[in-house]
C-alpha cells in the first residue's frame, strides 16, 4: 500500500504525537483568523467558561487566553500535547487562567450548561462535525457560542484525485451551505462563516513542517513508519498546492438557541 493510499489512522499514533509536538500548530490557522473568530462572540466576562476541544499544544489556546476574559480549559487526548500545553500556559504567564487536562472529545468532563464558549481549531473531525455539533450543545449554556474550524468543499464539483483522497480520510467533508445547514439543524443559530486564508496553510502549517521533517528523519533514520509518515505528509501538503482552490478549512460560528 503506498503512502498516498494510507489512512493517517493508520500509522503509529505515538510517531504522530511526536512529530506534531515539534510543531506551534497541529492543523491549518493563524492567530490572526483565530482573533477574527472571536471578534464574533459577544458574550464573554471575566466570570466566563471556555474550553478548547482538541486542543494540541495550544498555539491558538494562548491567542484566545490572551484576547479573552474568562478561564480556559484545554482538553485533548495526547498527554505530550497537554505537557506542552501547560508549559506554554507558563511560559506566556497564563497559568491562572488557562489549564490543558487530558481527555477525551466524546466524554467531556464538564457539567451540562456550564460553558460559555466551545471552540474547536481543526479538530472536531475526531468526532465529526454533526456530532461534535450535536453531542457538545449540552454543555453550552443557552446563548453560548461554539466556534469550529472544519475542512470543507468550495464548489459542488471537484477533480476526482482530491475527492477520493478526502472521503477516504474524513467522509463527512461536505460543502459550507450543507455545513451551515447541520449546524443550524443542531440547534444553533449560524452567526458567522469565513474561509480561512491560504496562508494558514501554506506560512503556518506546512511551511514550518519542513525543518521538522528533517529533524525527524534524522531522528529515525531507517525506521520504515517514520519515512512513511513524512511521506503521507509530503503527499497531502502537494494535493492541497494542486488543488486549493476546491477545498480548505472554514470558521463555522453558532449562537445556542
Amino acid at each position: 500500500m503506498s503512502n498516498e493510499n494510507k489512512s493517517i489512522y493508520e500509522f503509529d499514533f505515538n510517531l504522530i504525537c511526536e512529530y506534531y509536538s515539534n510543531l506551534e500548530r497541529q492543523g491549518p490557522g493563524s492567530p490572526e483568523a483565530t482573533l477574527k473568530a472571536l471578534g464574533f462572540i459577544d458574550n464573554l466576562t471575566p466570570q466566563s467558561h471556555i474550553a478548547d476541544l482538541g486542543c494540541g499544544t495550544g498555539g491558538q489556546t494562548m491567542t484566545l487566553a490572551q484576547n479573552t476574559p474568562g478561564e480556559i480549559t484545554g482538553l485533548d487526548l495526547f498527554p505530550d500535547f497537554i505537557k506542552i500545553f501547560n508549559r506554554k500556559a507558563e511560559r506566556d504567564k497564563l497559568s491562572n487562567k488557562v489549564r490543558g487536562i487530558v481527555g477525551s472529545m466524546d466524554n467531556l468532563p464538564f457539567e451540562n450548561e456550564s460553558l460559555d464558549l466551545i471552540w474547536s481549531e481543526g479538530a472536531i473531525y475526531n468526532i465529526g462535525y454533526e456530532r461534535g455539533l450535536n453531542e457538545w450543545k449540552k454543555f453550552l449554556k443557552t446563548g453560548g457560542y461554539i466556534a469550529v474550524s472544519e475542512v470543507s468543499w468550495f464548489t459542488d464539483e471537484r477533480p476526482q484525485e482530491i475527492n477520493d483522497f478526502w472521503m477516504e480520510h474524513y467522509s463527512e467533508i461536505d460543502t459550507i451551505p450543507n455545513k451551515v445547514a447541520q449546524m443550524q439543524k443542531a440547534g444553533y443559530i449560524p452567526t458567522a462563516i469565513f474561509i480561512l486564508p491560504e496562508t494558514c496553510w501554506t506560512d503556518h502549517f506546512y511551511a514550518p513542517q519542513a525543518k521538522v521533517q528533517e529533524e525527524f528523519l534524522k531522528k529515525h533514520a531507517g525506521n520504515k513508519s517514520a519515512e512513511n509518515y513524512v511521506g503521507f505528509e509530503r503527499y497531502e501538503m502537494n494535493l492541497y498546492y494542486r488543488y486549493k482552490e476546491y477545498y480548505g478549512y472554514v470558521f463555522y460560528i453558532g449562537k445556542k438557541r
